[in-house]
């Protein structure tokens, strides 16, 4: 098995060029060293907004479930929000049972059809 190389991001590029630029005898590194800086913490507040942001949206989620098992479309109704749609609402609880704060089983609907059910991990 293959192992899985590492995704060099625009934080690791801006950290490679800042060594770069550090070792260089460039007129003005002192500038780009602080311009490369400053686009570092830019990544690393949007990174850590973006996360706050997905960490919210758990807790919506885990502040609707039960212990009882509940339909995405049960679920979906409970949450309210212009923007929250079906697909995201699966992604979150996808999130929750990767993450051992949630399990799913496949159940049936009131019509007799197989849909997955959640809840939180006992």
């Amino acid at each position: 098995m293959e192992k899985e190389e590492k995704r060099i991001t625009k934080r690791d590029n801006y950290e490679a060029l800042k060594e770069i630029v550090e070792k260089s005898n460039v007129e003005n590194a002192e500038m780009l060293v602080e311009f490369i800086n400053k686009q570092i913490e830019m990544i690393d507040n949007k990174s850590a907004k973006a996360k706050e942001k997905a960490a919210e949206k758990r807790a919506e989620i885990k502040s609707v479930l039960t212990n009882e098992y509940q339909t995405v479309d049960a679920i979906t109704a409970q949450i309210e929000g212009e923007d929250i749609t079906k697909a995201k609402v699966v992604a979150r609880l996808t999130q929750l049972v990767n993450n051992g704060e949630a399990v799913k089983e496949q159940g049936k609907s009131e019509d007799n059809k197989k849909v997955m059910t959640y809840k939180f991990a006992d």
